[in-house]
């Protein structure tokens, strides 16, 4: 197991996410492959962490002031051994391919999670739609899909949304992903409702976190009601996860975004929660806002020379970060423990760094790692390509009777592996084995392809 990570940061010294993410894994299979010789035989490790497909191209576009831009795109196709390359596409300044393969390796676990028939990938460019103008971000996204269309289809490749990818963004590239092709399929997720979208996707991931951190609180006979809990992020997920938990009777205290973070001891309201939806995603503002919006909320900016988040040091029972990738230090989780938490859901893909993650399992926390908490918005997304296969519209409560149950069979599954291969309540160890014996398996199938 040494000699893998030692080879792949020996290949890739750069990619600091992408080892984290392959190393969280490969230090959790290990009971499997020595049940499993075959797989060590057949090199299935060394296999899973190669993509099958790096996609690097120029994007060149116009702004409005006629001046040109160049950024750069990426669609990483990791895996397809269950099914056609699935996965977000994120548009932001921080994109690169450490990021991208860390979430595209993430993603092949998590699909697998959900018991449809979907591959791994993931894609985007750094390009920041923050402060563009909408024709800005039409024009970059048609720049976008001249190159991509060429690798992507309903049945090789299905991107979505991810962190600056909404339906704005869906919207343009499915447009210049119609005109290319001269086809109208279910290429993209993530669509609006009255040209092929589906009910529930764009609240399906914040609502599957909470369906999941619901079930694992009732393996210690509690629910969700009269808990307070800390959420990070103020975009899509966290949006949703709080919907949820104030539908459950929760009482969700915090914000954030790039700019800081808001404190609320008089809970989130479903009226202030319509404030941040407007905020947020029609006027794109700060979540500063909300804190002259209800004074009695108190508005911490970011400090980069502080070594803790402070939105992590409130007292509260439950925990979701749903902002980015390592939010959750080990100072946080410390935090974390000594205010109360005992529960963290990751609504975002790996947002506790290794060590945080230990400092929760020494304390008793219960801990979900985001491929199979998040899993949810894959799931609808998955849900969304049957729909358009079969030309039919499911209605809300179909869709989101589908997504509890995939949750609770996630969650089951979990807890099945952790319990068979000695890790019981260990729920990054069930999500880890149950994902990846499902995917090496189809890979042993299909033979050395």
């Amino acid at each position: 197991m040494q000699n893998i990570m030692e080879k792949i940061k020996a290949k890739d010294p750069d990619q600091r996410e992408f080892h984290q993410a392959v190393g969280e894994v490969v230090a959790t299979v290990k009971p499997v492959l020595d049940a499993h010789p075959e797989y060590r035989f057949q090199k299935i490790l060394e296999r899973l962490v190669e993509p099958e497909r790096v996609i690097i191209f120029r994007v060149p576009w116009l702004d409005d002031r006629g001046e040109p831009q160049i950024n750069r795109g990426f669609r990483i196709q990791m895996n397809s051994a269950i099914g056609p390359y699935k996965g977000g596409l994120r548009f932001h300044p921080s994109v690169n391919l450490s990021i991208l393969k860390f979430l595209a390796f993430e993603q092949v676990f998590k699909n697998a999670l959900t018991s449809l028939p979907l591959g791994g990938g993931k894609g985007g460019a750094d390009f920041d739609p923050k402060g563009k103008s909408d024709a800005e971000v039409m024009r970059f996204c048609q720049s976008f899909m001249v190159e991509l269309f060429r690798h992507i289809g309903a049945d090789t490749d299905v991107p979505a949304g991810d962190i600056g990818v909404g339906a704005r963004e869906i919207g343009f590239l499915f447009g210049m992903y119609k005109r290319l092709r001269n086809e109208f399929t279910g290429v993209l997720t993530g669509k609006s409702l009255n040209w092929g979208g589906s009910l529930i996707r764009p609240e399906a991931t914040g609502y599957g976190c909470v369906y999941f951190a619901a079930e694992m609180l009732a393996t210690r006979n509690q629910t969700l009601q009269g808990k307070t809990c800390l959420v990070s992020g103020s975009g899509n997920v966290a949006q949703f996860t709080v919907e949820k938990l104030i539908a459950l009777g929760a009482k969700p205290v915090t914000l954030s975004d790039s700019s800081g973070t808001i404190y609320d001891d008089a809970g989130i309201t479903a009226e202030k929660l319509a404030f941040v939806k407007t905020l947020k995603n029609i006027r794109r503002g700060r979540i500063q806002e909300y804190a002259q919006a209800y004074p009695q909320a108190v508005y911490t900016p970011v400090d980069p020379a502080h070594l803790s988040n402070p939105l992590w040091a409130h007292p509260a029972d439950c925990a979701f970060p749903c902002a980015t990738q390592n939010e959750i230090n080990v100072q946080d989780a410390r935090h974390l423990v000594a205010g109360g938490v005992r529960l963290v859901a990751e609504g975002a893909n790996m947002p506790t760094a290794p060590e945080a993650i230990d400092v929760l399992h020494d304390a008793g926390a219960l801990f979900a790692p985001g491929k199979a908490a998040n899993a949810g918005g894959v799931a609808v997304s998955g849900l969304e390509m049957s729909q358009n296969s079969m030309r039919l519209h499911w209605p809300r409560e179909e869709v989101e009777s589908r997504l509890q149950t995939i949750m609770k069979n996630i969650h089951k599954n979990c807890t099945a592996a952790a319990e068979r291969y000695g890790a019981p309540g260990n729920y990054l160890v069930g999500a880890n084995i149950a994902g990846f014996i499902k995917v090496v398996d189809a890979m042993l199938d299909q033979g050395l392809v």
